[in-house]
């Protein structure tokens, strides 16, 4: 009788312990391109929200180099990470290559990687999750040729294009949607070559200075990430001619914000880098659990100008952080 006693008190331990086991929340890991921009903190936003809210299903670590230019930082990043054996990892690639080893060895290790919004060059991804940069450019331009328009400034003159970095496929995507949209809808406008200022606000500042000093006929700017249009916007401040420059840049942050209610920048073509660190972590969760996902999803892009900015399902686009838990 007493075996039997002990048999059972055995039996309703392990049986209170196993759904313990059963809940313990998977490890996913976290990796943005740089933890000096507000665009990277607010994906960050998005992932440990979602931690926040299914503390009982996932953790959450995050990591991230100080810059974009800091490429041969995040592929270390991302060895130690895959050495630390999550259970999926969640990345924002700068450079479509440098990290597809790591990522090629993750996934051969068990480990599911989910991709956001740049575009790795390896099929062993199972998600994709970023903006269509390409609309995102081309809505740059509709919205730059609609400020001309309303400043009266005839469809011709030079427009500069100031790139975060070079060889990043989702800025060159965003250029490319520009270029040729401008091309398409104002054929009489030139866009001069590129200038890249390594994801700097002062380099964009003094890009945009020189590029105002070896053109007078200049009527405007598209600016491809948040740092190149703060840099932009202050060129533009500096010199007083928010009222006869079309300036449209990607992202926000708060100076861009600042920028277009001053009128500084006419439009910002937003993504939803909240969307992407909460849906990436949910990708992950749902790749752990083996459901198929879709190879790619498209997270939106969303044009926001000095009227529509005050909306409320535009505010948490343009402030991420006013969702953070």
């Amino acid at each position: 009788m007493k075996r039997i006693v002990l048999a059972l008190a055995l039996i309703f331990t392990v049986a209170a312990i196993l759904p313990t086991f059963a809940q313990a929340p998977k490890k996913v890991a976290v990796i943005i391109k740089a933890t000096d921009s507000d665009f990277w903190q607010y994906v960050l936003v998005g992932a440990t929200n979602y931690a926040l809210e299914n503390p009982s299903k996932v953790s959450v670590t995050t990591y991230g180099p100080p810059s974009e230019a800091d490429i041969d930082k995040q592929v270390s990043i991302l060895e130690d990470v895959v050495n630390s054996k999550p259970d999926a990892i969640v990345i924002a690639s700068t450079s479509s290559d440098a990290t597809v080893p790591a990522i090629e060895r993750a996934v051969s290790l068990g480990i599911p990687v989910i991709t956001i919004d740049n575009k790795v060059n390896t099929n062993k991804v199972t998600s994709h999750l970023a903006t269509n940069n390409t609309k995102g450019g081309a809505a740059a331009a509709d919205m730059l040729v609609a400020r001309l328009k309303e400043l009266k400034t005839p469809l011709k003159g030079k427009v500069a294009l100031i790139s975060a970095m070079a060889g990043v496929q989702v800025l060159t995507d965003r250029d490319s949607g520009f270029t040729a949209q401008l091309k398409k809808i104002a054929p009489n406008i030139k866009v001069l070559p590129t200038r890249y200022i390594d994801n700097d606000i002062m380099k964009a500042l003094a890009a945009a200075e020189d590029l105002f000093t070896a053109n007078p006929d200049l009527i405007g700017f598209f600016a491809d990430n948040n740092h190149s249009g703060d840099g932009v916007a202050r060129a533009i401040l500096e010199r007083n001619l928010g009222d006869k420059i079309a300036a449209a840049a990607f992202d926000s942050d708060p100076e861009e914000v600042q920028s277009l209610k001053d009128g500084i920048l006419c439009a910002l073509i937003l993504q939803d880098p909240y969307g992407m660190g909460y849906m990436g972590v949910d990708s992950a969760l749902k790749a752990i659990a083996k459901k198929k996902l879709p190879t790619y999803v498209d997270t939106g892009a969303t044009a926001v100008t000095k009227a529509n900015m005050d909306e409320p399902k535009i505010q948490g686009l343009l402030d991420p952080m006013t969702l953070k838990k």
